[in-house]
């Protein structure tokens, strides 16, 4: 049995228990302590009854307040669906070549085309778009364009893709294969004149002649491209598959040519208007210069 007393220098009645003469107090809690446990008590009381508090089997006590984190949740999303669902109309209804007049949509446009790029096109063109030379996906970052770089250009071909089977109105360019079509030589000779016209390499005049002969009705005489073939340059620094003259010489002999699928089906028309100001924002977004020009187009009030 316990064997308590009073301890004398402090008048405190001890507990009973003692080790190596040392005895422990029943020493008092101080009031303020106490009188913080009672509110504390108090308080989870209150909150059981005004807040969820004891979980069942699907669900939590509801609380007379009848407040939830889930129901605070689907009100705040319920506003920003509602705000994104207001900028969504008002994209809707603007022209495409007239969304950058109004800086604060186009923003938000980029802004919405932004996640939509790295959902749907990261994984070809890269998370930065920065492309790939070695799997032929263009670099989206710099001012070279196959079909053009202005934003009715880029939405025309998310919508109808490139070379996408099945779609009538998709981009299509054909560079037919040379091999065999020309002795080692003189496809030498074309390899120099190709790579001449962007300065990596001499001219010749085999090379020229076959060039104006074979490649110029679609790549331009001076190798400035044709975007209404899909032709691209061949007189500036940017290439698609290489510029080494191995990969030029593949290139000429059996042509690499790529495929982006059409998104019209997979994607509604508002995302893919973002998605085109994204992709004309990265820096080599070209004007459209007709509605420059034309200040009486006016933006349809329906979308």
């Amino acid at each position: 049995m316990a064997n308590k007393r009073i301890d004398e220098p402090t008048g405190t009645e001890t507990v009973g228990h003692e080790w190596d003469g040392i005895e422990e107090l029943d020493t008092p809690m101080p009031r303020w302590w106490l009188w913080t446990l009672y509110l504390t008590i108090v308080w989870g009381v209150v909150y059981v009854i005004l807040y969820p508090a004891w979980p069942l089997v699907d669900k939590a006590t509801e609380g007379v307040l009848g407040w939830s984190s889930r129901g605070e949740l689907a009100e705040e999303m319920s506003v920003v669906d509602q705000a994104r669902a207001t900028v969504r109309e008002e994209l809707a209804r603007i022209p495409i070549e007239r969304l950058p007049e109004n800086s604060e949509l186009f923003g938000q446009a980029v802004a919405g085309g932004r996640s939509a790029f790295q959902v749907h096109c990261s994984q070809c063109h890269g998370s930065g778009a920065a492309g790939s030379q070695t799997l032929g996906y263009p670099n989206l970052n710099d001012d070279d364009w196959l079909w053009g770089g202005d934003l009715k250009a880029i939405e025309y071909t998310l919508v109808n893709g490139i070379r996408a089977p099945g779609v009538e109105d998709t981009r299509t360019s054909l560079m037919p294969p040379f091999e065999g079509a020309f002795e080692p030589a003189r496809l030498d000779g074309l390899v120099s004149h190709v790579l001449s016209l962007s300065g990596k390499g001499a001219s010749n005049g085999t090379g020229v002649q076959l060039y104006q002969d074979n490649c110029s009705v679609c790549h331009g005489a001076a190798g400035e491209g044709n975007r209404e073939l899909g032709a691209p340059r061949l007189n500036d620094a940017i290439w698609l598959y290489g510029s080494s003259r191995e990969q030029v010489r593949d290139q000429i002999l059996n042509p690499k040519m790529g495929r982006m699928p059409h998104w019209s089906e997979r994607l509604d028309p508002v995302t893919i208007k973002m998605l085109s100001a994204y992709v004309w924002s990265l820096g080599g977004g070209e004007e459209f210069v007709e509605v420059a020009e034309d200040p009486t187009v006016e933006v349809d009030e329906e979308p």
